[in-house]
């Protein structure tokens, strides 16, 4: 989904907020790693939030059909993580519920920021998902 102009392309949850334009998360201000592909995942999460995403549909829209990977493997390691970088765990999640054999859904409230009344600044320093614990 291409977001750029809509007010949908950052969403805020909890401490954080994605930005689906720019790839980027943030928690509390400062920039998180995270690689592309966890955070297409997210992306697909929150644009269905509080249901049921199947593996299928994951695949069809991260890792497309003209592609050959390991899905089962890269699906997993995107969502560790992505769980990693949101401080999140399959045993007790907050953000990401795991629908076992069937799927994922995002749990968490969500809100959708405006992105053009965003003022512009410095960019947010960046820092790994372990720093913030």
């Amino acid at each position: 989904m291409d977001y750029s102009g809509d007010a949908r392309r950052k969403v805020l949850f909890g401490p954080f907020e994605a930005d689906f334009l720019t790839c980027e998360l943030h928690k509390n201000g400062l920039r998180i790693k995270i690689q592309e592909k966890p955070l297409r995942v997210l992306q697909v999460l929150v644009e269905h939030a509080g249901e049921m995403v199947s593996r299928e549909e994951l695949r069809a829209r991260i890792w497309p059909g003209d592609i050959y990977v390991d899905f089962d493997r890269n699906l997993k390691t995107a969502v560790n993580k992505l769980r990693s970088a949101l401080c999140d765990s399959a045993e007790s999640p907050r953000y990401i519920e795991t629908l076992p054999r069937r799927g994922f859904r995002f749990i968490a409230p969500i809100q959708y920021a405006n992105g053009n009344s965003e003022a512009a600044g410095p960019a947010p320093a960046t820092v790994t998902p372990n720093e913030l614990t």
